[in-house]
């Protein structure tokens, strides 16, 4: 379980082919604190620690989350959101993400408001059905508060601190990124048969 709120923006160092799916590495000071075997969500997905070597560590990246997630596309030298899991007593500062990524969208539009930024995602209807203007939404890991909500896209606005923190201060128009719809609309649309 995460928050949301991206604790660092790591350096992809190396993708290996594994052949069955990719062998990530991430170099990044959260190294330090890591353990073999924690969670860590790289760009919203939730990923395990399977090595730790200074301030590298290495995730195995399977099959399955290399078709629903943009992290197919990391090179070396790409940069990532990372959030290390929550533990007992953190303070829970973004919304429940669980990263475990529903779709792939992809910037729609951006546009500056000042030192403010409009963004627009473009997604599947099947994800904005679970959205509400003012409810939650993590795209690349980022907890965001939804302003609006149309068929088949959504927007967001960021404020500085996101722009300078995160890879959405970075990203163009076109790019994929990973999409969580919150957990608790998604609950309640299935307790209610939709």
């Amino acid at each position: 379980m995460f928050t949301g709120l991206v604790e660092s923006l790591g350096t992809v160092t190396r993708v290996a082919d594994t052949g069955a799916g990719h062998r990530l590495t991430i170099s990044d000071r959260i190294a330090e604190s890591l353990s073999l075997g924690e969670s860590v969500a790289v760009n919203g997905a939730c990923l395990t620690v399977v090595e730790v070597r200074g301030e590298e560590f290495d995730f195995d990246v399977g099959p399955e989350t290399l078709n629903r997630t943009n992290l197919v596309r990391l090179r070396a030298g790409d940069r990532v959101n990372l959030e290390r899991a929550l533990r007992v007593g953190d303070r829970l500062g973004g919304h429940f993400v669980q990263g475990h990524i529903d779709a792939i969208g992809t910037i729609d539009r951006r546009d500056r408001a000042g030192d403010w930024e409009d963004v627009w995602f473009r997604c599947p209807a099947e994800l904005t059905r679970l959205m509400v203007p003012k409810g939650s939404i993590a795209v690349d890991g980022i907890s965001l508060t939804l302003v609006n909500v149309e068929a088949d896209r959504f927007s967001v606005m960021l404020i500085p601190h996101t722009q300078a923190a995160t890879t959405l201060g970075f990203k163009k128009v076109g790019d994929p990124v990973n999409l969580e719809a919150d957990m608790l609309a998604k609950h309640v649309a299935k307790l209610l048969g939709r």
